[in-house]
């Protein structure tokens, strides 16, 4: 996935889940923040970051630009934290090939937000034996030395989407959890059951219920992203 024009500036200070202030070619600018974890330990002041620039649809707009990586001022890695761009790069890995669901025959049928119970997971498949499929993402932001965590923030709907997984599988359908890291330099994935112990009980019981969980890091530029390594989880 690549954005069409990325500028760099300095990350100033956040105002709520959606607006910050950013230091673009030395003027203080209200940004888009394309993501409404907490990112606490990336967006701090003085960070580097990078941001679309919107000046073709400005008028459409309520900011010019939108915050999409930051270089986390504790390691020095880029991380992408545009929370639309999980989806992206999976489906792009799906049509390409570079995520390969072994437990499919190829060719495969790629549909967009499908409807399951009171659910819209993220993608349907289908494959060419009739064999079918649902399938969750969810983005990676929150690091720890190495160890990749979800949520940064607690999360009822992404309970509830795992708990759906379950019934999926239950009911003949292969279901699959794809943890999307926004960054490298990753060990492994586990859940931050402290934050979200509700979360923590649904991804176990997902996993024994024989819900395909799988995590992926990816390579970040200041002006894209791809999916890349399957990284071990916990």
């Amino acid at each position: 996935m690549k954005y069409d024009k990325i500028v760099s500036g300095r990350f100033v200070k956040r105002h709520n889940r959606f607006v910050g202030t950013a230091l673009v070619d030395g003027v203080e600018e209200k940004v888009h923040i394309k993501n409404t974890g907490r990112c606490a330990e990336l967006l701090q002041e003085g960070a580097e970051i990078h941001l679309e620039d919107h000046t073709k649809s400005i008028k459409n707009r309520k900011t010019r630009y939108s915050l999409v990586t930051v270089r986390k001022p504790s390691t020095g890695v880029l991380a992408n934290i545009d929370s639309q761009a999980p989806n992206k790069v999976v489906e792009e890995a799906l049509l390409s090939g570079r995520l390969h669901l072994k437990e499919m025959i190829y060719p495969i049928t790629v549909k967009r937000e499908q409807k399951y119970m009171d659910s819209r997971f993220d993608f349907y498949i289908e494959d060419s034996t009739g064999q079918k499929a649902y399938m969750e993402v969810k983005g990676v932001t929150l690091e720890n030395d190495g160890i990749a965590m979800f949520p940064d923030a607690p999360t009822m709907r992404g309970a509830k989407h795992l708990k759906e997984l379950i019934a999926a599988k239950q009911e003949g359908f292969i279901s699959y959890a794809i943890f999307v890291i926004q960054m490298k330099g990753i060990d492994f994935f586990k859940t931050n059951a402290a934050n979200d112990p509700d979360f923590d009980a649904a991804y176990c019981a997902a996993r024994k219920a024989g819900v395909h969980i799988k995590a992926f890091d990816c390579i970040i530029t200041p002006d894209s992203i791809v999916l890349d390594n399957e990284i071990k989880t916990l």
